[in-house]
């Protein structure tokens, strides 16, 4: 009996990374009914703007398209009989409004109006909670970096060291890349549209119920953004999918870029490496020592999943004649996936980033690993200038050979070298002297806003 109850409900039992997230309920069936509801209303308002509708009928229209009016999984069973829940849904609002106001739902619209319209809703609204956790985690980001301007660590570079680089910098490039991600994501949401075009994009019936002659189309989609609140579009775009598309590359873009936070702190959290870690890591089922880097794990879950949702949303574009069979019906889904996977990630690396312990003693005994090795570069530019390109390299390389072999410092090997002997300045193979524009780097990086 209570599996028969609840069996058709989704509470992110398995989508952790999005459940409880201001996205989550932002993107409900309930938000998503909201949203078609009021896609309706506006209509009827726009109509009456524009002389096409009583006042009052617009007001009643309003009045009614109130979520929880309505039975959500009744109209989601209903919908299978026209493919889409609009139909069920117009049936029930005209129902819910008063006799004389019936007439003005939905009149000269189709379903794809209102469920694109609603779609860009959702999407606006979700927008604007994925923006402000993007602030937070960019801002935990920047004060990661001026904390760490002259945190020095080792940079790696195909898993193995490669030269110093510095926490601070590190931290910077993550939060570059989330503004990256804000300001794609903040364009995007100024350019979402309103949909309106009747039955195949050619507002017909519209001017047809105007009875007057005139061409009320193009007035009445203005009147219809203004409603909305959404853009007003240069056409119909039942078939012209830039809208979703350009959803789709901004929310795939910004899983990534949270991902690359992610992954970085996975890696640097290991075990073997344990230069940061959570600050409320998560616990294991079998094993009471762990602290799992939770956090970033959802965030990493969500960058891969992304790009596959994207794809199906860039597949649609080929969308046939003025109304796709299949293609706008497989945007839905794979849409509300995006916003929820994104919106998700944007909220944990938030916290992740505003908890997160860096350990630069750690980074710093990492830095000796080596044996003086990740400085190499450093003094295959010194001797170079002294004894020629060809000979430093040939000394360097074998100088770092017996390093690996022997386990020895590599200024130690070198100052057997007769040719080196004496050359070398004190402190030239320290790698904390050995960071280059890092600094600075970091420093500008920061300026932006």
């Amino acid at each position: 009996m209570t599996y028969a109850k609840n069996c058709a409900s989704d509470h992110g039992l398995l989508a952790p990374g999005r459940a409880g997230a201001p996205a989550e309920s932002a993107t409900s069936d309930t938000a998503f009914l909201q949203a078609m509801l009021d896609a309706e209303a506006a209509l009827t308002r726009a109509q009456a703007a524009c002389g096409l509708a009583p006042e009052d009928a617009a007001r009643a229209v309003t009045s009614a398209a109130v979520a929880d009016r309505f039975d959500v999984r009744d109209l989601a069973l209903r919908a299978r009989s026209g493919g889409n829940p609009v139909i069920p849904l117009v049936g029930d609002l005209t129902a819910a409004v008063p006799k004389e106001a019936a007439e003005y739902v939905h009149r000269g619209a189709t379903s794809q109006d209102i469920l694109d319209t609603a779609a860009m809703l959702i999407a606006s609204r979700t927008l604007s909670l994925i923006l402000d956790d993007l602030e937070r985690a960019s801002g935990a980001m920047e004060r990661l970096a001026r904390e760490h301007r002259h945190t020095v660590m080792p940079g790696r570079t195909l898993t193995q060291h490669a030269v110093p680089t510095t926490f601070g910098l590190k931290a910077a490039g993550w939060r570059s890349l989330l503004l990256d991600a804000r300001d794609r994501l903040a364009a995007v949401r100024e350019s979402l549209p309103a949909q309106l075009g009747g039955a195949a994009g050619t507002l017909a019936a519209f001017s047809a119920w105007a009875d007057t002659g005139e061409d009320v189309g193009p007035r009445l989609m203005t009147a219809y953004a203004h409603e909305t609140e959404l853009r007003d579009p240069l056409l119909p775009w039942h078939t012209l999918r830039t809208p979703v598309a350009d959803l789709a590359g901004a929310l795939a873009f910004a899983a990534g870029a949270l991902g690359k936070a992610a992954v970085d702190v996975l890696t640097l959290s290991r075990t073997e490496i344990g230069e940061v870690s959570e600050g409320h890591g998560g616990g294991s089922s079998a094993m009471p020592h762990k602290a799992n880097p939770v956090r970033a794990t959802l965030v990493a879950a969500a960058a891969r999943r992304a790009p596959a949702l994207a794809s199906v949303l860039y597949g649609s574009m080929a969308a046939e004649d003025e109304r796709p069979a299949g293609a706008w019906h497989a945007e839905w889904e794979p849409l509300r996936d995006l916003l929820r996977l994104v919106g998700g990630a944007a909220r944990d690396t938030a916290e992740l980033a505003e908890g997160l312990r860096v350990r630069p003693y750690v980074m710093r005994e990492h830095l000796d690993v080596t044996g003086g090795l990740i400085v190499s570069d450093r003094l295959a530019a010194f001797l170079g200038a002294r004894l020629g390109r060809a000979r430093a390299k040939e000394l360097l390389t074998a100088a770092a050979e017996r390093a690996r072999a022997e386990g020895g410092n590599l200024a130690d090997l070198l100052g057997e070298v007769p040719e080196v002997a004496g050359l070398l300045p004190p402190g030239i193979t320290d790698p904390a002297r050995y960071t280059g524009s890092a600094a600075a780097l970091t420093d500008r990086a920061l300026e932006r806003r």
